[in-house]
This record gives structure tokens, sequence and C-alpha cells, in this order.
């Protein structure tokens, strides 16, 4: 699975809150913002913008530009350590503000059902659509994942 497959198993959708939740000042802060906007195409990066980009932005994901769609991953979650070191936390993982130490071994810490259960854990704290790609970019990156993960629904009684 590349990380254009987490993205596209998600859905448009959910890409499109994706693109929407990326945050210009984190990119800035971490100097990833020139790169960004480099790499996307874009003139300018600022919330219209990125809005109106969902198209073409989807467009390339879906013709399997894993270089972009690994440098929109960063964006994305650099948009959102809060998020990440509160699952992070939650699992037991050591990490250093949401980063991992470079030759730390996670796959450990990811315990059957881990998935379900930061799902449960986050899901009325967090958005699904980003929660689901943190899970699934995990899995991708360190569990070398051959699937896109969705969480188990309920079914109607």
């Amino acid at each position: 699975m590349q990380i254009s497959d987490v993205y596209l198993g998600l859905g448009q959708d959910a890409f499109s809150h994706l693109i929407r939740s990326i945050s210009i000042g984190k990119l800035k802060t971490y100097q990833i913002y020139e790169g960004f906007k480099v790499r996307a195409h874009l003139t300018k990066v600022n919330t219209e913008g990125l809005r109106k980009a969902v198209p073409k932005l989807w467009e390339r994901i879906a013709g399997g530009d894993d270089d972009f769609a690994k440098d929109l991953a960063q964006a994305i979650l650099v948009s959102h350590l809060d998020m990440i070191t509160a699952v992070l936390d939650f699992l037991g993982i050591p990490h250093e503000n949401g980063f991992f130490a470079k030759e730390m071994d996670a796959k450990p810490y990811f315990t059957d059902g881990w998935e379900q259960r930061v799902i449960e854990q986050f899901r009325n704290i967090f958005s699904e659509p980003l929660l689901l790609f943190y899970v699934n970019h995990l899995r991708w990156e360190l569990l070398s994942a051959g699937d896109v993960y969705r969480p188990e629904t309920p079914s109607a009684a």
C-alpha cells in the first residue's frame, strides 16, 4: 500500500476535510510552508486557495503522485500535533512532542485492535477523517499495512 492509497481509501469527502484542516501557521512554524506551496503547485497557501485546489490535488493523488501524497501527509499531520500526541500517549508510545526517536521500533506498541480503541477514545474529540487518516498513516508508515483501515460500525438492532 502507498500513502496515496490511504487518501483514496478514505474517499474524496474525507480528503477535502483533511485539506481544509491544514494550518498555514503550523506550516510556517515547522518551516514547510514554502516547500508545500511549491509541491502543491500553489502560488499562495491560504484557506480559500486550499479549498479551491481540492479537485486538482485529488487528481494528483488519484494519479498516484506518491511524493506529493507524502508531503501532503506531513502538512496535515504537523497541523494536528495535539491529536498525534494524544493518540501516542493513549497507546503508551514514547515520543518527543509527537515525533518518534530515529531508531525507535514502535511496532510492539501496536497490539491487536489498537485502531478501533483509538477511534473509540477520540471520536468525540477529533474529526473522524483526521483520526482515520492518522491511524492509516501509522499503519502505512510503521506497520507496512496492505489495506486501508475502516472502523467497525455497530450493526443496527
